[in-house]
């Protein structure tokens, strides 16, 4: 197969979808890969690295569109990319479509198979090729919650970890999934009062084993979550339904009554954020405040530590693409369910159930879609 490797072109996105050692694994399966010019050059990753890996080097990404069967990337693609794909085309990389409509529709006009990392599942009901850059963005939203508590960002000036005879700050971390874990993890190692609010019985149990008495683990009811975010300093908005919309668990009138200066992190802004109050930002203008409180909600958390993320990211996809690549995408779909979660739009249809009912768009069952064409 010949797999292109765009460089991407959202702000501040310093990402690139393969390594050279990812571009090398597939070269030696026998695959043709494409790699955009400068296209790791930022997180140093350059040209001649991807060479000897077995690449060619394109000069532009209208002519990586143009020949290449398979897209890799790791950011949903912009609107000039979305012009560029084709029917028949397969594009593997972050969506988030659900709160992203118009995207969707540009999408579904190009006729191009697109499979979303984000909905790719395992067997253990898990969602691989996201976790990765949920560790990284849970770690990163301690970083920036401590980061903007200082009074010159616009926070209350506490010290997230305080320090002998002034108490830590206070941490509210919502859902107990892989961010919040890693949130949580993070801001307990910063020394901060950590208290984690999750649905799920059987996760706080383990979190509590994990854990013991240095994070308290809470059940999640609309007074519990009023009664810690009052109380916070810091909240970081963790929860993820697959391919859906994310829900508001923090209302206007509650971000209203929180402490002046406090910090909300909405990690699930690509999902449409989980803070009534949330709009997407970017690093270059991460911040914004609502009724004195600080809001970091920035799109592609990730793209901030870009090598770090970028070589994670590889490390959780590369098998995939070499299942897609070496068996095409039709087989590889068919022998996989899990692979098969991942197909949010086919040839014009929404083939993945969430995304459409977010959406308000008509479903077709995945494997439906793909024989349509075959």
């Amino acid at each position: 197969m010949l797999i292109g490797v765009p460089k991407e072109i959202k702000n501040h996105e310093y990402r690139i979808g393969l390594t050279p050692a990812g571009v090398g694994e597939l070269v030696h399966d026998g695959h043709r890969v494409l790699v955009q010019r400068d296209g790791g050059e930022s997180i140093g990753f350059d040209d001649a690295q991807y060479r000897e890996a077995g690449a060619d080097i394109v000069a532009d990404a209208e002519a990586l569109f143009a020949e290449a069967e398979m897209i890799i990337k790791v950011k949903e693609p912009q609107p000039v990319e979305c012009r560029m794909l084709r029917p028949g085309q397969l594009l593997f990389t972050y969506l988030h479509l659900a709160p992203d409509p118009e995207q969707a529709k540009a999408l579904l006009a190009s006729g191009a198979t697109c499979l979303a990392y984000e909905t790719v599942t395992s067997a253990s009901r898990g969602l691989p090729l996201l976790a990765p850059m949920s560790e990284v963005a849970g770690r990163m939203a301690i970083q920036a919650g401590a980061h903007n508590l200082e009074k010159a960002q616009g926070g209350n000036g506490v010290l997230l970890g305080g320090v002998p005879g002034v108490e830590p700050a206070q941490v509210m971390v919502i859902g107990g999934g892989v961010v919040g874990i890693n949130a949580a993890r993070m801001a307990m190692g910063m020394g901060a009062d950590v208290t984690l609010l999750d649905r799920d019985l059987n996760r706080l149990k383990e979190l509590d084993m994990l854990f013991g008495g240095r994070l308290k683990t809470v059940y999640s009811t609309k007074e519990a979550v009023e009664r810690y975010a009052l109380q916070a300093d810091l909240v970081v908005g963790a929860v993820l339904i697959p391919g859906a919309s994310a829900p508001k668990l923090i209302s206007r009138d509650l971000v209203a009554r929180m402490k002046k200066g406090a910090v909300m992190v909405d990690v699930a802004i690509d999902q449409g954020g989980c803070f009534e109050t949330s709009r997407a930002t970017t690093h270059q203008d991460p911040t914004y405040v609502v009724d004195g409180v600080v809001h970091y909600c920035v799109a592609n958390m990730p793209g901030g530590v870009a090598r770090t993320s970028t070589m994670a990211l590889t490390n959780a996809t590369l098998p995939y693409a070499v299942k897609l690549a070496r068996h095409g995408v039709f087989a590889a779909l068919e022998q996989d369910e899990h692979l098969r979660n991942g197909l949010n739009v086919h040839a014009g249809q929404v083939t993945h159930a969430a995304v459409a009912e977010a959406l308000g768009l008509p479903f077709m069952e995945p494997m439906q879609a793909l024989r349509n064409l075959v």
